[in-house]
C-alpha cells in the first residue's frame, strides 16, 4: 500500500500553493542537480515509497535504495534524486519531514516489539488509532515498518467495549450483553477494556474473548494471568506500554501489547545534500 498521489500533491501545494518564491526570484529553476537523503544516526525506515514519490510528482527522477523496514545506520542512503532545482527543491522538506516522521514512529515502534520478543517472540505489539487526527495512513503504515500492527484503524471494523458503552446498557446482565454483541457480530472477536481484576474475571466469565487491562502494572497483569489462567482468551496490557516496560509486561503473561507510544516518538533525523 502507498498513500494516494492525491494525497502527496496536497502535501506539496500545502507548502507551495503559488509556487517557489525564492526559487522564482533567484532564477535557478531550470538549473540540473541532483540530491540525497541519508540516516544520520541509526533508524527504521518508514514511508520511503511516499518520500520517492513525494520527489517525482514534484518532477524529479528518483532511485531508491532502502525500502520501508530496512534497519539503517549512521550514513546509509535512502535515496537519490536528479532534476531541476524547481523540482528538487520543491520536494525537498516535505519528503525529509516525511521520512523523519515517520522514521521515528517505525523505530520506536521496532524498540517495543524487539523488547517484547527478547521474552517471547510470539507477543503481538499493536498500536492504537491515538495518532493525530489526519494522519492515521501514515501511522499505520509507519508503525508496519516497524514490525507493529494496527490496534484498530477505527472504529467501523472492531468491537472494543468500554466502560462509557456499558454506562448506555442499562441493568441489562454483561453476559447478555455480550451474547448479544456475538450475535450481531458473529465473524468478531469481542473485546472489552477492564480496570481491575474483578471486572476482568466478570468479563471473562461472561464470555468476551479478549481482556483489554488497561493502566494494570505488570505485577497486576501478572495477577489477573493467573487467575485467569484456565480461560481460553487473550490478555493485552494497554496503558502506559513503552520500548522500557514492554520486557516486564511480557513476562508478566500479557500476549498482546497495546500501545500509542510510537505516535510521540521523537523524529529521526535525515540528512540532505543537494548538488550540482
Amino acid at each position: 500500500m502507498r498513500l494516494a498521489d492525491s494525497v502527496l500533491q496536497s502535501w506539496l501545494s500545502e507548502d507551495a500553493p503559488f509556487g517557489d518564491l525564492t526559487t522564482q526570484s533567484l532564477g535557478i529553476g531550470t538549473a540540473p542537480g541532483h540530491m540525497s537523503f541519508a540516516a544520520r544516526n541509526a533508524m527504521v525506515l518508514a514511508l520511503a515509497p511516499e518520500a520517492a514519490r513525494l520527489l517525482e510528482l514534484a518532477g524529479a527522477k528518483v532511485e531508491m535504495l532502502a525500502g520501508d523496514g530496512s534497519h539503517l545506520a549512521a550514513g546509509d542512503i535512502i535515496l537519490t534524486a536528479t532534476g531541476r532545482a524547481q523540482a528538487l527543491l520543491l520536494g525537498w522538506k516535505v519528503a525529509q519531514t516525511l521520512l523523519e516522521m515517520a522514521s521515528g514512529m517505525a523505530s520506536s515502534a521496532a524498540a517495543i516489539v524487539a523488547a517484547a520478543h527478547a521474552v517471547d517472540s510470539r507477543i503481538t505489539v499493536a498500536c492504537t488509532r491515538k495518532s493525530f487526527p489526519g494522519t492515521r495512513a501514515v501511522a499505520v503504515k509507519a508503525i508496519i515498518a516497524g514490525g507493529a500492527v494496527p490496534h484498530r484503524l477505527g472504529l467501523s471494523e472492531t468491537v472494543l467495549v468500554f466502560a462509557e458503552h456499558l454506562t448506555f446498557t442499562g441493568h441489562r446482565p454483561l453476559s447478555g450483553v455480550v451474547a448479544e454483541l456475538k450475535q450481531r457480530c458473529p465473524e468478531k472477536k469481542i473485546v472489552m477494556e477492564v480496570a481491575d481484576l474483578d471486572t476482568a474475571l466478570s468479563a471473562a466469565q461472561a464470555g468476551v474473548d479478549v481482556l483489554q487491562l488497561e493502566k494494570f502494572t505488570p505485577p497486576q497483569v501478572a495477577e489477573a494471568a493467573h487467575a485467569l489462567a484456565d480461560w481460553p482468551g487473550t490478555l493485552a496490557a494497554a496503558g502506559g506500554v513503552n520500548a522500557a516496560n514492554a520486557a516486564d509486561y511480557a513476562r508478566a503473561g500479557a500476549r498482546v501489547l497495546v500501545t500509542s507510544a510510537p505516535y510521540w516518538a521523537p523524529p529521526k533525523d535525515v540528512a540532505v545534500k543537494i548538488g550540482v
